[in-house]
């Protein structure tokens, strides 16, 4: 009998779909039932696959949890950096642009994302993919305050990475607060640091 070789694109295509159905089949029941109250066989029977298929992608569910936390929660930023430099020439359309952005994504998000946004940071693994996913994302801050001070709508009385700090930690500060307490007035907290980022930073 002849073995059909399924081509390398096919087939990691094949387990980005199979990956993705699985995490979109876990946040469907968190959000329904729970993280605590959702079992790894209710996850299997949603998306469709045996259990030992859920293994080969995710360990246990702390790794499925991290990866959630990754895809649907800081993964996003990257594109999020991507529009933004399309859009806006100017840094202060561009800073204006990123706080819009996060105050419409944090409006839409509910419990399930609260957890998910403090999964990552708790995590203990060597490899922590929101350190690198934070390293990235100041980089990239920095490469548009360096493009604003070339281009004379950014002070040149700091460097563009310390600004990048600024703004990474500032942002990052928020967003913690809002996911560890429900009362936090995050809209007027980002709407400081829009006013902040504008004076300190833009000319």
């Amino acid at each position: 009998m002849e073995v059909v070789q399924i081509p390398q694109g096919r087939r990691e295509k094949r387990k980005q779909e199979i990956r993705a159905r699985i995490e979109e089949s876990a946040y469907t029941l968190f959000k329904e039932r729970g993280i605590d109250e959702t079992s790894i066989e209710q996850i299997c029977v949603l998306a469709d696959v045996a259990r030992r298929t859920f293994y080969g992608y995710f360990p246990n569910k702390a790794a499925l949890l991290r990866s959630l936390s990754q895809s649907r929660i800081f993964g996003t930023a990257d594109r999020m950096i991507n529009e933004i430099m399309s859009n806006h020439s100017s840094t202060k359309g561009r800073m204006a642009a990123m706080i819009d952005y996060m105050e419409e994504n944090l409006g839409s998000y509910d419990e399930i994302d609260r957890r998910l946004i403090l999964v990552t940071p708790a995590s203990q693994d060597d490899e922590n993919p929101l350190r690198d996913i934070s390293f990235s994302l100041q980089d990239r801050y920095a490469d548009f305050f360096r493009q604003g001070q070339e281009n004379g709508d950014v002070s040149t009385g700091f460097s563009a990475e310390i600004f990048a700090e600024m703004v990474a930690g500032t942002l990052n500060n928020i967003i913690m607060n809002w996911a560890l307490d429900r009362d936090y007035p995050v809209t007027q907290k980002l709407e400081e640091a829009r006013r902040l980022f504008t004076r300190v930073i833009c000319i």
